[in-house]
């Protein structure tokens, strides 16, 4: 099982479309859309697509992609 952190989840939430191959394009397409000064986001977005591309459709199912921004 492929572990995300607390803010990888919260951006695969924001950004889902459903599907894993969705959820990729989608995140390929807003990290065209970052300025070269936002690192930690580009940083953030590289690592979650890093563990999206990693992982079966399967694995994507279970995934429980509610956003949590109480923590």
């Amino acid at each position: 099982m492929i572990n995300f952190t607390f803010e990888e989840m919260n951006l695969l939430c924001i950004y889902n479309t459903g599907s894993r191959n969705g959820l990729i394009e989608n995140l390929t397409e807003m990290r065209g859309y970052l300025s070269p000064e936002e690192t930690e986001l580009r940083e953030l977005t590289d690592s979650a697509l890093e563990k999206l591309c990693a992982m079966t459709d399967g694995a994507f199912e279970e995934l429980e992609l509610y956003p949590d921004f109480g923590e």
